[in-house]
């Protein structure tokens, strides 16, 4: 009997063993494909505007991935990837602090709202402007996918404060403070010539508390580590960085260091994961490639400075025939969700999120473009991420954000 009684346990733990081994690759990728489409996918930044505003790219069809001339999004391939909620960043270049330089800026500025505002107009059918957190929802609900706007730097502002609310109404629910260089708000992680303000500057102080009170997100993403503090102090809201990693895993200034991933989510923020490969895994060196990247600009100046659309188209295909010549070695997904398990070995995964800089020079092996987008869910359940983690990695973690501002802004009397 207590032989049996051994025989009839020893099955029932291999049973168990059994039972909780690996599901099948076929089996993981079948659950990875369900839980994707199942949640709310958002992606907090790319640049695809850039084309919208050329008037040569049509958004609204498909494009093949292997083609450069293609880019990173286009509608079709959005549904095609399962993302359900893109933020099409209003990017424009920094150019000099003067009146005239405000103007310019502006007028670009206004040229890619209404770019953006004509793609959903075209293809209402498929893409919808939506301004509130709640819209991504019912959009889903209803077959469409979302189009929010955000605008990467600050620079159009000037030093009028009237132009954010200009903005919010035009529809952007973000500002990223500053791109590349110093601007009259605060001073950027990677302009050569050091900082200016060492942090904010006391109009970009009022800019945290105007967009506070007006409910639009501020995005800390280019700007450097004493203006990302500067932000958390005078900021009543949560904040965001956009498009930045982890510098633990990737020691480059655009990524956050632990005590700031620390703070940010003290704050309620979130950290957007970016795909730009640069920022996931450090460069290896390209020589060849880096000298004629080089030799391009020097021949043609920096590209905010090329105002002739001939010019730029030009400029355009000859940065392509290097990236064709001198092609990069890009990062992973694997190498992607590593820096998404540091934040959630730090400080928890309520604080993390994506956002690819896709067509600003996002792009991994593996996830080169939006339709491959659901690479990043599989490798998530592959490490052994459940449905809710994955829910709110993929918009669940903004949109608590994105609540909270509006929330906050509230006690404003808007």
């Amino acid at each position: 009997m207590k032989k049996l009684s051994f025989i009839f346990i020893s099955l029932a733990l291999s049973f168990l063993v059994t039972a909780q081994t690996p599901i099948d690759e076929q089996q993981l990728q079948q659950e990875a494909a369900r839980i994707h489409r199942a949640v709310l996918t958002v992606d907090t930044h790319c640049d695809t505007p850039m084309r919208l505003s050329r008037g040569d790219w049509d958004i609204g069809v498909y494009h093949d991935p292997k083609d450069h001339r293609s880019g990173k999004i286009d509608l079709p391939r959005m549904q095609q990837g399962g993302l359900d909620a893109e933020f099409f960043a209003v990017f424009i270049g920094q150019r000099e602090l003067t009146a005239e330089g405000y103007q310019r800026a502006r007028e670009l500025t206004e040229e890619i709202f209404t770019a953006i505002h004509g793609m959903c107009d075209q293809y209402h059918d498929m893409i919808e402007l939506a301004t509130m957190p709640e819209d991504a929802y019912w959009l889903k609900k209803a077959g469409k996918l979302a189009c929010f706007i955000g605008i990467e730097n600050g620079y159009p502002i000037g030093e009028d404060l009237s132009y954010i609310e200009k903005y919010y109404n035009m529809g952007a629910r973000y500002i990223t403070l500053c791109h590349t260089r110093n601007n009259q708000i605060c001073d950027s992680s990677t302009d050569p010539d050091g900082p200016v303000h060492h942090g904010l500057s006391d109009f970009g102080k009022q800019v945290v508390r105007e967009m506070n009170r007006l409910g639009m997100i501020v995005d800390v993403s280019h700007i450097s580590d004493e203006a990302f503090f500067d932000v958390l102090e005078n900021s009543e809201a949560p904040v965001i960085a956009s498009h930045s990693n982890s510098r633990a895993i990737c020691d480059n200034p655009r990524n956050l260091s632990d005590d700031m991933i620390i703070k940010l989510a003290e704050n309620g923020g979130v950290l957007q994961m970016c795909l730009f490969s640069g920022y996931v895994l450090p460069s290896t060196a390209n020589p060849e490639r880096e000298a004629a990247f080089a030799d391009l600009w020097a021949k043609y100046g920096d590209w905010s400075a090329i105002k002739s659309d001939s010019i730029r188209a030009i400029v355009r295909e000859e940065y392509y025939q290097i990236q064709e010549k001198f092609p990069e070695k890009k990062a992973t997904v694997k190498d992607l969700v590593d820096h998404i398990d540091h934040v959630v070995n730090l400080v928890g995964v309520e604080y993390v999120g994506i956002g690819t800089d896709f067509d600003g020079g996002g792009g991994l092996a593996d996830c080169n473009d939006v339709s491959e987008m659901g690479n990043i869910t599989l490798e998530l359940v592959r490490r052994g991420y459940s449905e809710d983690d994955i829910r709110k990695i993929w918009g669940g973690n903004f949109m608590r954000v994105f609540q909270r501002v509006i929330k906050i802004s509230k006690k404003f009397g808007n």
